[in-house]
């Protein structure tokens, strides 16, 4: 017998959960995509400097030409992302990173490349990235609605990082049997089918952006919403110091230790994919998990994240340090999905990109300065103290973070919302339901 729902008359059933619109799947797909490209890429970039004879300073100098772009063209990004079709930025972002990385895959495979060769071309990728960062989550955060939200974050998060554990176990076998050309193809590659993807992208629900006062307004504005909410602009301050010390052990230090203890880039793409693995699995337990005080509990997450640049600094056995990326990747995710679930709840939709070129912009200011300063801080004090030295950061910054008030309270709603005044007080977004 036929059911009612297959009738001729009959809505359709869905086919997947109610959250799971068209957006949503075409923005996990191409976040799939580029992820698997990505992942395999950095440690590509890393071993063709080390492979062109470059030492920890010039590894160093790349990863710090790819940030530093990132860095002065994120509030503008934002402010465009937030004024023209998102999706339209994001693909002209992932059309410059397409001829860049293409671009320093040849050079790669013509042999020989030079040093300034390599840090233009990644420039060029930083500053498409730049622009399509804040644009991608403010689309993303934009394509789901409800109580739902937290779950479909986790399922993103999920289905990228699972893209992660592939592309860096995939791209550390290939840099070795291959050699880095070849992955960087493949990135290049992956940005193309993500762009692809990417132009599909419905606008349409989307309320038209009304008439501003131009670029800088629009930076003001965002500029205002920021610093209107500590808890905000509290955990982007610790995160802008922690990614610091992050970038300089995974873009130099890692490499580093991979080349003199763990047998090289094999061993080193594995262990980025156990961190991979672990960034999945925490996303799977928050499409089950919803704690009420967000980012209480997001942070108590990040303190693991100090774990492998002190397993580095001794260093232990390589089947050690996988277990030691996977832990770390699972507390963290979980703290990632509240992140953005607490964005989702509490930051207009009309402002989401403007709030996030602000986050960007915090979480990655000092990478280059701390990428650039790796290899002579190595230098000047040794790997091993160097990497205890990010260990330790990244404990007291996380630990500095829980003394803000709104970071402790900050509890979970059901409603998004819709209007704020920028210059309310704690108090009066606490009558309001946001917040304790």
């Amino acid at each position: 017998m036929t059911s009612t729902s297959d009738s001729p008359g009959a809505p359709a059933r869905p086919r997947g959960p109610v959250w799971a619109g068209r957006n949503y799947s075409l923005l996990t797909a191409a976040a799939i995509v580029t992820s698997l490209g990505a992942n395999g890429s950095l440690i590509a970039a890393a071993f063709a400097v080390l492979d062109a004879g470059g030492d920890a300073g010039d590894v160093g100098l790349v990863a710090a030409a790819r940030t530093l772009p990132l860095v002065l063209f994120l509030l503008v990004g934002g402010a465009v992302a937030d004024r023209f079709p998102r999706h339209r930025v994001m693909v002209a972002a992932n059309a410059l990173n397409f001829l860049s990385q293409g671009a320093f895959a040849a050079l790669v495979l013509a042999g020989e490349p030079r040093l300034w060769q390599m840090m233009l071309l990644t420039a060029l990728g930083g500053t498409g990235q730049a622009f399509f960062s804040p644009a991608a989550e403010g689309m993303l955060l934009s394509s789901v609605s409800g109580d739902q939200a937290g779950r479909a974050f986790a399922v993103f998060r999920m289905a990228m990082q699972g893209a992660a554990l592939g592309g860096a176990a995939l791209g550390g076998a290939l840099v070795a049997a291959v050699g880095p050309g070849w992955v960087l193809a493949v990135d290049a590659a992956a940005f193309a089918v993500a762009g692809t993807l990417r132009s599909f992208l419905d606008v349409s629900h989307v309320p038209p952006r009304a008439p501003g006062g131009g670029m800088l307004a629009d930076l003001r504005d965002g500029w205002r919403e920021f610093t209107g909410r500590p808890w905000l602009w509290g955990i982007v301050v610790q995160f802008s110091i922690a990614n610091a010390v992050l970038g300089a052990a995974d873009a130099v230090y890692g490499p580093l230790v991979a080349r003199d203890s763990l047998g090289g880039p094999g061993p080193w793409g594995l262990a980025l994919g156990a961190f991979g693995a672990g960034t999945a699995a925490g996303a799977l337990l928050m499409t089950r998990w919803k704690p009420r005080r967000l980012l209480f509990v997001g942070t108590l997450c990040v303190f693991p994240l100090a774990l492998p640049s002190a397993a580095l600094a001794v260093p232990v056995p390589v089947g050690v340090l996988y277990v030691v990326m996977f832990a770390a990747g699972t507390t963290v995710e979980v703290f990632g999905v509240s992140w953005m679930t607490a964005l989702h709840q509490e930051i207009p939709e009309e402002k989401l990109s403007r709030v996030s070129a602000y986050d960007w912009f915090g979480s990655v200011c000092l990478l280059p300065l701390a990428t650039a300063l790796a290899g002579p801080a190595e230098e000047a004090f040794g790997l091993g103290p160097a990497l205890w030295g990010c260990a330790i950061v990244i404990v007291v910054v996380t630990a500095a973070v829980l003394l803000v008030p709104d970071v402790r309270n900050l509890t979970r709603r059901t409603v998004p919302v819709t209007a704020q005044p920028t210059t309310a007080s704690p108090d009066a977004e606490r009558s309001a339901g946001g917040l304790g």
